[in-house]
């Protein structure tokens, strides 16, 4: 477990390149902010979290499959990310944010139209 990265995880990259190519600027990892989100966007002030499906508990998808061993001790620590997760996230629209949550799964199978999507939303008023 040590190895698992945290930043700069495939799918994050892939993310902050197809925004690059789009012309947005961005922070990445602000440590000012709650939950110290992936990708900040100050000029349409909204923030991206990337998910890995694992770790945050993709409810649904084929990457969120619970270990057999140690079950109970993976179910707490899943919970309580989702559960950080919820307050960091409340914590950011409280303080005017618009947060958007990618996850793992969606951008390796469908990068373009996940993005695509993605910016009509960040783009709106």
């Amino acid at each position: 477990m040590s190895r698992i990265q945290g930043k700069n995880t495939k799918p994050e990259k892939m993310v902050r390149q197809y925004l690059r190519q789009q012309g947005f600027g961005y922070r990445k990892h602000v440590s000012g902010l709650p939950g110290s989100p992936d990708i900040v966007l100050t000029k349409y002030n909204s923030v991206i979290f990337v998910n890995g499906c694992f770790w945050h508990g993709h409810a649904g998808c084929k990457y969120f499959v619970i270990p057999k061993t140690r079950t109970d001790w993976w179910l707490s620590k899943i919970n309580r990310t989702k559960e950080r997760d919820a307050g960091n996230h409340a914590q950011l629209k409280k303080e005017g944010w618009r947060v958007f949550i990618l996850w793992e799964c969606e951008i390796e199978h469908s990068l373009e139209q996940t993005m695509n999507e993605l910016l009509i939303k960040i783009k709106e008023p």
